[in-house]
């Protein structure tokens, strides 16, 4: 993959790179996809909104994660679950693309 694709990734695309490295790696991976509903998309949710993206675990380790876009921004919602998370939460980028590698080893 070269550096300029990485780097214009959607965000469908990004999500769908960081899954399938992360299922050949060994981790459980579960994503809630939106889906389009009249002329909106909607994530069926119970609870609060903005939760993480995906969920990784593998041995005892769970990663809540949200990936974006390179100018994708968090939303209120967003941070929030990023504070109440803590250390098992991650923001991941295209740009993170070495980073994530090695987390997901």
């Amino acid at each position: 993959m070269s550096n300029a694709y990485v780097l214009s990734m959607t965000e469908e695309q990004f999500t769908q790179v960081v899954i399938e490295l992360a299922q050949f790696r060994g981790w459980k991976v579960v994503h809630f996809r939106p889906a389009r509903i009249r002329d909106r998309w909607m994530t069926a949710v119970q609870g609060d909104i903005g939760s993480p993206d995906i969920i990784l675990a593998r041995g005892g380790v769970v990663l809540l994660v949200e990936l974006k876009t390179e100018r994708g921004r968090l939303t209120p919602q967003q941070k929030h679950w990023a504070q109440e998370i803590g250390e098992q939460y991650r923001l991941w980028r295209p740009s993170d693309m070495e980073r994530i590698k090695e987390i997901l080893k």
